[in-house]
């Protein structure tokens, strides 16, 4: 298959960069890049096209670029984290790594000149970073613990690497589904705690039983951006797991083929299915698979709250843990990653799994092993029981490294959190979540308190601010928040929190501590 595009009456700048030149053309060309230097390159070629490479340039940092790995499922293993830690210390200047929110790592501060070379190391231990940006299935997120959790019902991992060879070609990059008309993100869930947020993605596969077969229900159409949040809807249909790789390919080629082009804003699934119906998007993906679709099942198996696995678990494997670390904001360092590599091999099987909180797992921990891994001093920052605000503190990268942004979000929102941490008792986890700009990275619509940046003005000043919003639900009947206030200067915060998490969510102030 190749990649088409369907005519519309006027092509926006970026359908017009996609057809004179497919964003995959580019791999050929890192040798001359890195000869050339960054300042040289077309502009066009170094903004965009290299996002189909997973290399982002920032002009934030001039001459320093990012670069988005593709970590199915966010596992990675001990000697490919190796290897990311040697990229991070030899080759980027700002020397650290972050978790994402779909389980997956970002690199800071590569040059240019030194993107082949990376590609080489990450291509000897089976990593790639190809289609991880512009219009172009994102990473492909499922549960964390798949395969050890003793309550799961399906171990999505198999699925999710086929689904990921499908796309990328076995990591060759495939000019099938390079040029969607917008980013496009896809989630399969095999246990009953929406570990996953099915609820924000274009594809959700969520178990369900069907005439006693288990399978999966599809929703779809979820997303996130700065004109519109929507939660994902039902297709309507049931699949058995065999079924998924080819429902996947069946409405990529649709939206592919019919998505709207003409206005970036008005790109993603859903208003495809607002122009069609989800009828007719049903029709259309069976008609492409060359089959009659079943209904889906009457109900699902998302029974449970979501669990965040930090802590200690007995997996379903007898003798073995899993032990999750809460990674504060999700930020690595290099150093961080070989010890962590190291923790890895000494005391499990060798593997790290990712969350969508942007925390970590050591799975595979045998009884007797535990307890000195309990004692390593990495633990000390990456905690097993992290206090309850920071535990489910969630922050996009924000003005530090990324352009979007309109405000500095992680250390903000870490020294913030500790400040309230050292004033309140909170007896329950408070999911806050941070967000620079309305693309919401840090997908503030789920969370029970989030915050996304804006300007606001002050005493005639233009000053970092945010917008409030509430009532995220996740796992179960999960929804979507809303915005409850706009407008609030960073530097006026804190009282703000403070009020909201003593009213809503049960925080007391500390006795040794006056308001």
């Amino acid at each position: 298959m190749t990649s088409t595009v369907p005519a519309v009456t006027s092509l926006n700048k970026f359908e017009k960069l996609k057809a004179e030149k497919d964003g995959l053309a580019v791999k050929a060309e890192l040798e001359h890049f890195a000869r050339i230097g960054w300042e040289a390159m077309d502009e066009t070629d170094r903004d965009h096209r290299l996002k189909w490479m997973g290399v982002f340039f920032r002009p934030v940092t001039p001459g320093k670029f990012m670069m988005r790995l593709r970590l199915p499922s966010g596992i990675v293993t001990s000697a490919q984290m190796r290897v990311l830690a040697e990229i991070v210390q030899r080759y980027g200047d700002d020397g650290n790594a972050d978790i994402t929110t779909r389980q997956n790592l970002q690199l800071r501060g590569i040059r240019i000149e030194d993107v082949p070379d990376i590609f080489r190391r990450l291509e000897s231990v089976g990593l790639t970073s190809i289609q991880s940006g512009m219009d172009n299935v994102r990473n492909i997120t499922g549960s964390p613990v798949a395969g050890i959790d003793a309550d799961e019902l399906i171990d999505t991992r198999d699925l999710i690497s086929q689904v990921q060879s499908l796309i990328t070609n076995n990591g060759k990059g495939n000019p099938a589904f390079s040029n969607l008309p917008r980013k496009f993100n896809i989630a399969i869930a095999g246990c009953r705690d929406n570990s996953v947020h099915a609820e924000i993605n274009d594809i959700a596969f969520i178990p369900a039983y069907k005439d006693e077969a288990l399978g999966f229900n599809v929703l779809v159409g979820g997303f996130f951006s700065g004109k519109r949040c929507e939660a994902a809807i039902p297709l309507n249909v049931w699949v058995a797991p065999d079924q998924v790789v080819a429902l996947c390919e069946a409405i990529l080629l649709v939206y592919r083929d019919h998505g709207l082009r003409a206005n970036r804003q008005k790109a993603r699934l859903m208003w495809l299915i607002d122009e069609w119906g989800v009828e007719r998007l049903r029709s259309e993906v069976a008609t492409r698979m060359g089959q009659t679709l079943e209904t889906a099942a009457l109900k699902d198996e998302i029974l449970w709250e979501k669990r965040d696995h930090i802590g200690v678990y007995a997996q379903k494997q007898p003798g073995l843990h899993y032990v999750g670390l809460h990674v504060p904001v999700g930020r690595l360092f290099a150093a961080d990653m070989f010890d962590l590599a190291r923790l890895a091999e000494v005391y499990g099987s060798g593997e790290l799994r990712l969350t969508v909180e942007q925390n970590l797992i050591l799975p595979n921990v045998p009884d007797s092993r535990l307890e000195s891994l309990l004692q390593e001093p990495l633990l000390a920052k990456f905690s097993t029981q992290p206090a309850n605000l920071l535990r489910s503190l969630v922050s996009c990268t924000g003005s530090q490294f990324c352009n979007f942004a309109l405000i500095e979000t992680k250390n903000r929102a870490q020294a913030l959190i500790k400040e309230l941490e050292a004033e309140l008792d909170s007896p329950n986890p408070v999911r806050i979540h941070w967000t620079g700009c309305p693309n919401s990275c840090g997908q503030p619509q789920v969370a029970d308190i989030g915050l996304m940046g804006t300007k606001v003005r002050k005493d005639g000043k233009t000053l970092e601010g945010v917008d409030i919003y509430m009532g995220g639900k996740v796992g179960k009947d999960a929804e979507l928040g809303t915005c409850v206030t706009k407008g609030i200067p960073c530097e006026d915060l804190k009282p703000v929190l403070r009020a909201l998490l003593i009213e809503h969510f049960g925080s007391r102030p500390r006795p040794e501590v006056t308001a």
